[in-house]
């Protein structure tokens, strides 16, 4: 099958064309539809689709959108944009399956056109955590979800938790730029031994995807000790990790739930970590109640 703009398949139609898919999620809300955007670049697995249960569980007469787009701005110079899977077909067959009505599927020349220079920048947050290991990812990010929102025009937009700190920065620029929408953070979705969903798990070997359970397990025994305070969630969760001592940590820490700043007392936050099993780099996070 071969993917045009506007082609219907199933109950699922297809758009690459931005004006085109412009114009019909405009009519649909001028008919009282609620648009619910699902940003992804692909590669859709069991935690997308549980993205995808959330958008139509959206209270109103809810047309969920998916994105699929490889975003280039947000991959840095050693990072893998050319073996990032792109099964486009088996993408759209779970759209089909999880009931969504539009798939927007851009190529990078009508995202990014030539002479196409203007970004959106993630400020200080976007250069720390993940943005100290992968500088400019975050602008990238802000910059594609931007152009996203001004295409579909949703009135509420939906993303994983897995990425905290991405949530945390497209939730600030909503805020920050009056984007007339709401950002909806859905729980990480795991396997059964608690590893995070993640399209870049395809990555691991066999003895790295045993070993990359390590993750969850150090989140899940910081959070366990949160009653005893910041310096003892961190102080176990590095324990934990500690005994896989091929794991290369990128980082490991506890910041505030709602700013990513320094924890508070008393307030939720987050334990974030970063490593790599082999050539793969994965993240995690968990809440914690101090």
């Amino acid at each position: 099958m071969t993917t045009r703009n506007g082609y219907a398949t199933g109950t699922l139609t297809v758009h690459s064309d931005p004006e085109r898919l412009r114009a019909v999620t405009r009519a649909l809300r001028g008919a009282g539809r609620k648009v619910v955007l699902v940003p992804t670049m692909g590669a859709l697995h069991a935690g997308h689709r549980e993205l995808i249960r959330h958008a139509r569980q959206v209270p109103g007469a809810v047309v969920p959108v998916v994105s699929i787009f490889v975003n280039p701005l947000q991959f840095g110079a050693n990072e893998d944009l050319s073996r990032y899977p792109r099964p486009l077909e088996a993408d759209l067959d779970a759209c089909r399956e999880e009931g969504v009505e539009l798939v927007f599927t851009p190529d990078v020349d009508t995202m990014y056109p030539p002479g196409s220079d203007t970004r959106i920048t993630a400020g200080p947050l976007g250069a720390e955590l993940e943005g100290g290991s992968r500088p400019g990812h975050f602008d990238g990010v802000l910059t594609v979800v931007a152009k996203l929102f001004h295409i579909v025009g949703p009135d509420v937009a939906i993303f994983g938790q897995k990425d905290f700190q991405q949530l945390a920065l497209v939730t600030k620029m909503v805020r920050d730029l009056d984007f007339p929408l709401d950002v909806v953070g859905v729980p990480t979705v795991r396997e059964e031994d608690g590893l995070a969903r993640s399209s870049r798990n395809v990555y691991l070997s066999a003895a790295d995807r045993e070993r990359a359970v390590i993750l969850s397990l150090a989140l899940r025994e910081g959070a366990a000790v949160s009653a005893h305070g910041a310096a003892a969630v961190l102080e176990r969760a590095e324990k934990v990790l500690a005994e896989d001592p091929d794991l290369a940590v990128d980082y490991l820490e506890l910041r505030d739930a709602e700013t990513l700043g320094a924890p508070r007392p008393g307030q939720q936050a987050r334990l974030l970590v970063a490593g790599r099993f082999g050539t793969t780099r994965l993240i995690d996070n968990v809440a914690v109640q101090l």
